[in-house]
């Protein structure tokens, strides 16, 4: 049985939202691909999460659930992550000798993006100790409403092999494939407004 945590939403409390996905995406493999090593991931990865998705603290758009359990890091139309900020990162975070393959990697992330204004979920995590208990589909819910009354269109990239069919329950779908020489897939989804969840 599913149970659903208790919906509570505070936009705000960066570091707690941080630290929620950063917990989330500790066995994340297209992550772990990028920082393969415990104390690497530990150190940099919340720097990362800021420069990719941070711009959602400032407009609003960062949302959590049920005490820190869950966050999920919404870019509206039109704002995208700030690439200067995602280079560098990276740049000072991983072995010079992978960034070419990364620089790729993130190449392909681009190309697949809609050309058409949509929402862009860069970042969800629900904390381990939370996970299967329903807080991530909350957050979708709430935010895919708002796609809907808006009659916008919804764009996020599955890192992880397991979480293509909660996007699918919800209206995504595939649009491709992203990976390099050594990466991990990472699936590519797009919903379009109105579609139901399943």
């Amino acid at each position: 049985m599913t149970t659903v945590l208790a919906e509570q939403t505070v936009t705000g409390s960066e570091a707690r939202i941080v630290d929620t996905i950063v917990a989330a995406f500790a066995a994340d493999p297209a992550v772990r691909w990028l920082y393969p090593d415990l104390q690497q991931f530990q150190v940099h990865f919340p720097d990362f999460v800021r420069a990719f998705a941070g711009k959602a603290f400032a407009c609003g758009t960062a949302d959590e659930v049920s005490g820190f359990a869950c966050g999920a890091l919404w870019l509206p139309p039109g704002v995208l992550p700030d690439e200067a900020a995602v280079v560098e990162v990276l740049r000072r975070s991983v072995n010079e000798s992978q960034l070419p393959e990364i620089f790729q990697l993130f190449e392909q992330m681009d190309a697949h993006h809609p050309h058409k204004p949509h929402w862009y979920l860069p970042l969800m995590g629900v904390h381990p100790d939370a996970q299967g208990r329903g807080c991530g589909s909350v957050l979708l819910r709430r935010a895919l409403a708002r796609c809907d009354r808006d009659h916008v269109p919804a764009y996020l990239e599955a890192t992880h092999p397991r979480n293509v069919s909660l996007y699918t329950r919800f209206g995504f779908k595939a649009v491709g494939l992203i990976q390099t020489k050594t990466s991990l897939p990472i699936i590519p989804m797009l919903r379009r407004p109105g579609k139901r969840c399943k």
